[in-house]
């Protein structure tokens, strides 16, 4: 597997755009995008496309099932179906061993369990399905007739994995009929290049620099606990969005527009704004199918807040860790809306922008660190209870790697939207697509050179 992404981007890619585009017809276009995503993710295990085409299966008739009975009470029972199946399957894969474990302590009873390896993308594509009966239901959209489009839908390879979750009222039209041109397949190429781009050239080099700090028993100083954290802050970042920026360029070469996943998170004031930037497909499911069901702002609004957060949490792993980081962002928006926003406004912005990174910076420590214990060490160090401020291998790293530092703080700000901007006019148009083309190219060459020399470094959210 360490050339998996070098295969991926001059074999795979390549060939599945050449049959997609051979011809116009469009039911041409979804069986090889079926047959294509099938294999990519029979790249990593190739069981697991079983239960992927089981739980499409069961979702595909439950979908009918609910659109048969539309405005009867039986209607509901298709949901209840969708909902069995899909976290019956996540609960078993994800978090069987978590609650065994939870039992375990609580009786002193050992019960003999291997907890299977995680099937890729379950997370995301249990979502996305369950969104989609939930929305038949709701009358929001019809039910998909096609086995073929809707197992399309369910896994395309440009998001299965690793998101971002798209709801099936997104593509709906899409799904039907698409817009195939050049001029989108010229822009999705580039955003392709673009996350290619931070995931090989800023988020593997920070990894590697949280993984010096992180991984250590015991910080060695409090500059090398801070160090390591937003190392893994930033790394997180390009991880993600880059993979988001590869699934929405891929999706637009192939016709489809998804919505995008990230907004500038780094730059919010407040824990409230960031969420609203940061996997923004996942805060609008919660919010969407969680949060406004139990009653949204209209009742019990503290109580659904924490319910949501304990829930966002628990998604991203069957660890304590997780639980406590959903809950500690939880516990900031609850308080923001208590009284803090308010304050928060009327600060100058630099103090908001400064409250917002310190405590991103406090929950990514918990988000990286299964061992509670090991948290707590960590924690410790950045407040002081170690015996030195900096220390030499602390100081080194950040001097040999401030240029890729630098980038990675920049890029994170709005730059390029601004650029962008400033390209708009007439005049400076084609100077600026020319300077993207450039820019896309730059980063694809140089992202293969410095994947041929590196071991294979998968992205950070598809163990979840």
């Amino acid at each position: 597997m360490v050339f998996s992404e070098l295969i991926f981007i001059y074999g795979f890619l390549p060939l599945f755009l050449l049959l997609y585009f051979l011809t116009k017809n469009n039911n041409f276009r979804n069986v090889v995008l079926v047959v294509f995503s099938l294999i990519f993710y029979a790249w990593g295990e190739p069981v697991w496309v079983l239960l992927l085409i089981f739980s499409t299966l069961a979702d595909y008739f439950n979908g009918l099932f609910i659109e048969k009975h539309q405005g009867t009470k039986n209607a509901k029972w298709g949901v209840v179906a969708s909902l069995c199946v899909n976290l019956g399957l996540l609960g078993f894969f994800k978090y069987a061993g978590f609650f065994l474990g939870i039992f375990e302590g609580i009786t002193g009873l050992e019960i003999p369990y291997n907890a299977p390896d995680l099937p890729i993308g379950i997370s995301f594509y249990s979502f996305q399905s369950i969104s989609y009966t939930v929305d038949v239901f709701r009358g929001k959209v019809k039910a998909q007739r096609s086995f073929l489009k809707f197992l399309m839908f369910i896994s395309m390879f440009f998001q299965l994995v690793a998101g971002p979750i798209v709801c099936y009222d997104t593509i709906e039209k899409q799904i039907e009929k698409r817009d195939i041109s050049v001029e989108n397949f010229s822009r999705g190429l580039i955003r392709f290049c673009v996350g290619l781009g931070k995931k090989v050239l800023i988020a593997n080099q920070m990894g590697a620099l949280a993984d010096m700090f992180l991984m250590k028993e015991t910080p060695t100083s409090v500059f090398g606990a801070w160090f390591g954290v937003i190392s893994f802050a930033l790394q997180i970042y390009y991880d993600f969005s880059g993979y988001s920026d590869m699934a929405i360029g891929m999706g637009q070469m192939a016709g489809f527009h998804f919505l995008e996943n990230f907004n500038y998170p780094y730059i919010s004031r407040s824990a409230t704004e960031f969420w609203r930037r940061w996997h923004i497909s996942l805060g609008s499911f919660f919010r969407e199918y969680v949060y406004i069901p139990l009653g949204g702002n209209r009742r019990h609004q503290f109580m659904n807040l924490a319910i949501v957060w304990a829930l966002t949490g628990f998604w991203h792993g069957a660890s304590w860790n997780f639980i406590f980081w959903g809950c500690f962002w939880g516990l900031f928006i609850i308080i923001e809306k208590l009284f803090l926003n308010k304050a928060l406004e009327k600060i100058p912005a630099v103090f908001s922008h400064i409250y917002l990174i310190f405590i991103a910076l406090i929950g990514w420590a918990i988000f990286y660190f299964t061992d509670l214990n090991q948290l707590w060490t960590y924690i410790q160090a950045m407040f002081g209870n170690t015996y030195y401020f900096s220390d030499e291998l602390a100081k080194t790293e950040f001097l040999n790697n401030i240029f890729v530092i630098a980038l990675a703080v920049i890029f994170a700000l709005p730059i390029v939207p601004a650029v962008k901007k400033f390209f708009e006019d007439e005049k400076r148009r084609n100077l600026g697509i020319g300077l993207q083309t450039a820019a896309a190219i730059f980063m694809l060459i140089t992202s293969s050179v410095m994947l041929v020399g590196q071991t294979n470094n998968p992205f950070l959210y598809f163990r979840f």
